[in-house]
């Protein structure tokens, strides 16, 4: 993505790009604020507290369904904080141990499709969950109150069909185990990466000034946990700020502004979703936001968008990847579930929102 990135930067710039006004397109506001909260998210990833949680939901004699309900749920609710990348780093492994030493292992492919669902789906409803959220939130300048009206409703019925999913891994009993090493759990470092999050998130809010949040992470990183600064996802950043610099020129492009202008103007809500599945829905946000003001249909469009094509959202792609990881990994099995679940899915939500914004 980083590499598609480049490329398109570079081709606008010789095609219609000024080099003086590069600066002027990138929002320096966003780049900060992903570099803070992905710095105090892989810390708190690192110190061990996240493992900690899950194993003490699935840990002991208990029912499949509700093993698997849980590893889903966690990973859920977990990405409206954390991020959806970093709730699927955290928690696929522990499912692949849970439901291996539970001897459930017909069921792991199944239960990281439903995680990836979860982690997208939940990712969206709070503005750090998802990195087009965080662009889409802080480019808009929108309230709390503002995007949880857009999209709550659709994270209520994603949570309702992602527990509906796991009723049929049936009442099988089996006893979970998950060994944690204890010296790697370091509740100082949780308590130093949460205080940082917190105020992350103080700054996404716009209650503290962004580069305020940013004179506190880096030197306390730099004094108590400098390990983070290799853990943070510099490539996508550099993402960031090469679609920044495509979509600045594309929106000084008239043929541009006359086409994507027009399909933002005709089909918001579908034209982001569909951009999505081409080239995922963190650059189709930075993309589209230069022809349009209407936000609420950018925001759902993108977000939905994230179901569909593998490509459709990175993070999609990171438990694909996690699970070739898993010994006797089946590809091609893998890509039939995750393309009917998120067809399914995919479906449900269009449903209502056309309910919501259609019919109504």
């Amino acid at each position: 993505m980083l590499c598609i990135a480049f490329v398109c930067a570079c081709v606008s710039l010789a095609v219609a790009g000024d080099v003086e006004r590069v600066p002027d397109y990138i929002d320096w506001r966003v780049i900060t604020l992903l570099f803070c909260l992905m710095a105090s998210v892989a810390g708190l990833r690192a110190s061990g507290v996240l493992a900690r949680i899950a194993q003490a939901l699935v840990a002991g004699k208990r029912q499949k369904r509700l093993v698997c309900f849980a590893l889903v749920a966690i990973t859920f609710f977990s990405s409206m904080l954390v991020t959806n990348d970093v709730a699927l780093l955290a928690f696929v492994p522990i499912a692949v141990l849970a439901l291996e030493a539970a001897g459930w292992r017909d069921s792991l492919v199944r239960v990281i499709v439903l995680q990836a669902i979860a982690a997208n789906l939940g990712g969206m409803v709070t503005p750090v969950g998802n990195p087009q959220n965080l662009f889409i939130f802080t480019a808009y300048e929108l309230t709390a109150f503002d995007f949880a009206g857009a999209l709550v409703p659709f994270g209520g019925l994603a949570l309702l069909m992602l527990a509906l999913a796991c009723l049929p891994f049936g009442e099988e009993l089996s006893t979970v185990k998950i060994e944690l090493d204890e010296s790697s759990i370091d509740m100082r470092r949780f308590a130093l990466h949460v205080a940082l999050f917190a105020l992350s998130a103080l700054a996404v809010m716009r209650i503290v000034p962004y580069q305020a949040a940013l004179l506190v992470v880096a030197p306390a990183l730099f004094l108590f946990d400098r390990r983070v600064f290799a853990q943070v996802d510099y490539a996508l950043l550099a993402t960031f700020v090469c679609f920044f610099v495509f979509s600045g020129n594309m929106a000084n492009m008239p043929a541009m502004q006359d086409f994507l202008g027009g399909l933002m103007a005709g089909h918001p809500m579908l034209t982001s979703l569909v951009t999505s599945q081409v080239i995922s829905n963190v650059p189709a946000a930075v993309l589209l936001s230069g022809f349009t003001q209407n936000w609420h249909s950018l925001l759902i469009g993108v977000d939905l968008g994230g179901l569909g094509t593998p490509v459709a959202s990175l993070a999609s792609l990171i438990a694909f990847k996690l699970y070739l990881h898993t010994r006797k990994a089946d590809a091609g099995r893998f890509m039939c579930e995750f393309a009917v679940a998120n067809l399914v899915v995919l479906a449900a939500m269009l449903a209502l929102y056309a309910v919501l914004f259609v019919v109504c």
